[in-house]
């Protein structure tokens, strides 16, 4: 584990290694505490690169045994765990290195590199982990095609798998056999994947556009093998819609996932043999949730179509992370709008990139969606680089129109297959297809922080005027900005709900129902409307911007019953409960009672009782802004418990306006039938479950939710009734016998007892930092299993405003050094957990200064990793 200050990397000091490593042949002798490792590397010297230059190989941690060059032993380098200098090297442009090392798989708790999970072997090589399995060029631009050998005995690993086809396989000496793979395709060390254990097996074929039959393998323990079909469903469908939208075939004769319990991430698209975090793989009605299921489809499709998007094209440097994962964010979104609800996926992306991106781009950990500098590149897996760079691409769809972008896709995946690439090489295809200069649209690539429109419109003798501004805040390293092209998709809507029309537009590019905003200020007027429109502004959230419009209440709640984009719709409703909620938080800091407008309600009963609106979307309408969009849009001097008693404040309200017709509805919706994970199912479970929720603040509002816990027949009801009960009751006979008696009958399902740790970590109020004490001493909780740790942990520090941002400061102090005790054995999980500071200058005063004190005392810390000292000093900087 790295404990150095850490080098700072710079985009403007990228350059072009020296020497290239075409050719990969690895040997794997597989043991729990001495696993041997040999590579036999085809070294090339550029051309025009001094014969006398060293090679410089990467390193983490390693034991190097043996060095041969051209099969003579090699004494002219320098070795450490952490670097590999050869000097002296042939004058020949070619020659063969052998490298052997030592490793112990037991031992290594990072989860990076080669290590054991379960008793299973595995890998982890994103971003940088190969070269804690051997001394290389580990850099996303070093391709080399790779032909790997393990070994290992048979009755501990009859299952050995790696990227590419396999080519042979055999028996050895003592109980040991060993196989071979070759993937023909060039790929970088971080994509690098071996799997060596005992696995049960889910098969299937897919067979191509092209008429090639692909084999199917999803791996996990033994006896869940059924509950990967849910999977195995989601790949056939992913594979058969990257042909039918991005004419994308896939290009090996086998395509494995295995299923691992200990792992970082959420899943890594090795090439051939995606490796999952078992929580995005496993799932059947008695184990997952709706919200599980919508995730596996949507992960299993986002690494799958890594295999072009990251894969086949891959980033030419760290730099260019979104290159890869932004735009295949981007064709996952895409992939579940279409088998699911348009509407209801783009609103819930939304609230993800409002939830995530935009406090990062408000705060210190603020940067682009291309980062210039980085000092621990695991520390740039962010919203800002996934979700803010598919939001990215989305615009640049937008702008140049769909058969254009496809058009574009089409001559990237052409002109770029085999190479690793930069944003400007993306960008230059769109400009080739388009004739259009995109140098403006890529500030949103290289510039931080969060645009905000300013709109002023009147209107007056059929002319509707639009006074626009934009303005950039300054973010950390970046006080002056550039102007942004927004693609800001509007719709004039006239007040029998129909949309207007105009006969002309002049003070700006107005497109197909956008306008291009390019300017710091501009005045654009439309003619020939007949009646003063009511506005729907950044329809579909065309661009990842903050609007601050003069808009009328009425003219919100208007849009709210009538606009035809159902994004649109949404937004109007959510900006009324938002602005109520405001207003509530500002009354319970002054000490006024909450007072809160009757139409805030009744548009509440509407919509939940639209039959006409789907009940996904409903769900959504109604479900209040939470605490932490609350904060985000007070933006400063927040305190945590006045936003909890504001929220509780306008529940109370809705529920009690709407018992009745809430208790009708919720009652209908009652399903009987056998479980289904279909969009349409989960939709009314989940309008079901924001009902009880409301229900559940009347009177007999703990008997409503203990009944719903005890009559479930999913996951889904079970959660609902059991949280609904821990959160609204807490404390209460009926909230203890529902947690007991889920643990009883979860207590040997891991992914079960996740969300147990998660509701009871989530329960706001001041007792929460006991609970979370009291649940990292259950026998049930590990602190070296990720899931576990995000379970409980994450949970508390990101979805528990009140109980985390305690007015003393204990539960900073606690998770400043249960992170300290994280971080010995997982650096990449603390530095993650520690994102959860993120916002604290927005907090009230002594509340500040109480988070600051955490992280100088992470800072400080003795031995403390650069993963989690970077987030750390970034914090405070």
């Amino acid at each position: 584990m790295r404990t150095d200050t850490g080098q700072v990397f710079r985009l403007e000091d990228y350059r072009p290694s020296d020497y290239l490593i075409p050719r990969t042949h690895l040997t794997f002798r597989l043991d729990p505490t001495r696993t041997i490792v040999i590579a036999h590397l085809t070294v090339e010297r550029r051309a025009g690169v001094d014969p006398y230059a060293p090679l410089i190989l990467d390193g983490d941690d390693l034991n190097l045994k043996r060095l041969e060059l051209d099969g003579i032993a090699y004494t002219a380098h320098e070795a450490t765990p952490e670097r590999l200098v050869l000097k002296d090297l042939p004058e020949t442009a070619q020659f063969q290195l052998t490298i052997e090392t030592e490793l112990e798989p037991d031992r290594n708790k990072a989860l990076m590199g080669l290590y054991r999970s379960n008793g299973v072997y595995c890998t982890q090589c994103e971003p940088e982990g190969f070269r804690r399995i051997s001394y290389f060029l580990d850099r996303p631009d070093i391709l080399s095609v790779y032909h790997v050998r393990i070994e290992a005995p048979r009755a501990e690993a009859p299952l050995l798998l790696s990227n590419g086809n396999p080519v042979d396989s055999g028996e050895l000496d003592n109980g040991r056999h060993f196989a071979e793979w070759h993937d023909p395709h060039p790929k970088p060390s971080y994509l690098f994947a071996l799997v060596a254990g005992d696995l049960g097996c889910l098969r299937d074929s897919f067979t191509t556009m092209g008429g090639r039959k692909v084999d199917l393998g999803i791996y996990v323990e033994h006896g869940k093998e059924r509950l990967a079909a849910y999977a195995m469903d989601a790949l056939k469908r992913s594979m058969r819609w990257d042909e039918d939208v991005f004419g994308r075939e896939y290009d090996l004769d086998v395509f494995n996932i295995v299923a691992v319990s200990d792992f970082n991430m959420g899943a890594m698209e090795n090439k051939g043999l995606n490796i999952f975090n078992d929580k995005y793989v496993l799932a059947d009605e008695a184990i997952a949730t709706d919200t599980d299921f919508a995730n596996i489809e949507a992960i299993i499709a986002h690494e799958y179509f890594h295999n072009w998007t990251g894969n086949r094209i891959t980033c030419r440097d760290w730099f260019q992370l979104c290159l890869k994962e932004g735009l295949t964010v981007f064709r996952d979104h895409e992939f579940s709008a279409d088998q699911r609800s348009r509407g209801v996926k783009r609103i819930a992306e939304v609230r993800t990139l409002k939830a995530l991106q935009f406090p990062e781009d408000q705060g210190p950990l603020a940067h682009p969606v291309r980062p210039r500098r980085y000092r621990e590149i695991n520390n740039f897996y962010t919203a800002t680089v996934y979700e803010k760079g598919s939001e990215v691409v989305r615009m640049l769809a937008t702008i140049l129109g769909r058969e254009t972008f496809r058009a574009g896709m089409d001559l990237y995946f052409e002109r770029h297959d085999g190479e690793a690439c930069t944003i400007e090489d993306f960008l230059k295809v769109f400009e080739d297809v388009s004739g259009r200069d995109l140098s403006q649209f890529a500030l949103w690539y290289n510039q931080s922080g969060t645009p905000n429109l300013t709109i002023k419109p009147s209107y007056e003798a059929g002319t509707l005027t639009l006074e626009i501004e934009q303005s950039v805040p300054p973010t950390p390293s970046e006080s002056r900005k550039r102007l942004m092209h927004i693609p800001l998709a509007f719709g004039l809507i006239g007040s029998d709900g129909r949309e207007l029309r105009w006969s002309s537009a002049e003070g700006g590019t107005v497109d197909g129902g956008v306008i291009h905003v390019r300017k710091r200020s501009q005045k654009l007027q439309f003619h020939g409307i007949a009646e003063r429109p009511v506005l729907s502004l950044n329809r579909g959230f065309s661009a990842p911007v903050t609007l601050a419009v003069e808009q009328k209440p009425e003219d919100l709640i208007f849009l709210a019953r009538h606009d035809s984009d159902p994004f649109g719709r949404w937004q109007a409703f959510n900006t009324l409960l938002t602005e109520a909620l405001i207003a509530a938080y500002r009354c319970v800091l002054g000490g006024k009672a909450t007072v809160f407008e009757n139409s805030i309600a009744r548009l509440a009963g509407s919509i939940a009782a639209d039959d006409d609106l789907g009940p996904a979307y409903r769900a959504l309408a109604i479900t209040l802004p939470s605490e932490a969009d609350v904060a985000r849009d007070i933006g400063k001097d927040i305190d945590p418990d006045a936003v909890l008693v504001a929220r509780k404040a306008l529940v109370g309200s809705i529920a009690g306006a709407n018992r009745d017709s809430f208790h009708a509805l919720y009652q209908q919706l009652h399903d009987t039938g056998p479980f289904s994970p279909d969009a349409a199912a989960a939709g009314r479970r989940a309008l079901r479950n924001v009902l009880l929720g409301y229900l559940a603040r009347s009177v007999d509002g703990a008997d409503i939710a203990a009944s719903h816990f005890t009559h479930a027949t999913n996951m889904t009801d079970l959660i609902a009734g059991m949280g609904t009960l821990a959160h609204e009751h807490p404390g209460s006979p009926q909230a203890r016998a529902a947690l007991a008696d889920f643990e009883r009958r979860h207590a040997n399902m891991p992914l079960a007892m996740d969300k147990w740790f998660q509701v009871q970590a989530t329960v706001p109020g001041e007792h929460a930092l006991e609970t979370v004490r009291t649940l990292m001493r259950h026998p049930s909780f590990s602190i070296d299993n990720p899931n576990r740790v995000r379970s409980l942990m994450g949970s508390f520090s990101a979805g528990n405003q009140s109980g985390f941002h305690r007015a003393d400061g204990a539960a900073y102090l606690f998770f400043a050094e249960a992170l300290m005790d994280i971080d010995k054995r997982n650096p990449q999980l603390s530095a993650r957990l520690a994102t959860a500071f993120r916002s604290w200058r927005s907090l009230e005063p002594i509340r500040q200064e109480k988070a600051r004190q955490a992280l100088v005392s992470m800072v400080k810390m003795p031995g403390i990793s650069v993963d989690l000292g970077d987030i750390a000093e970034r914090s405070l900087a």
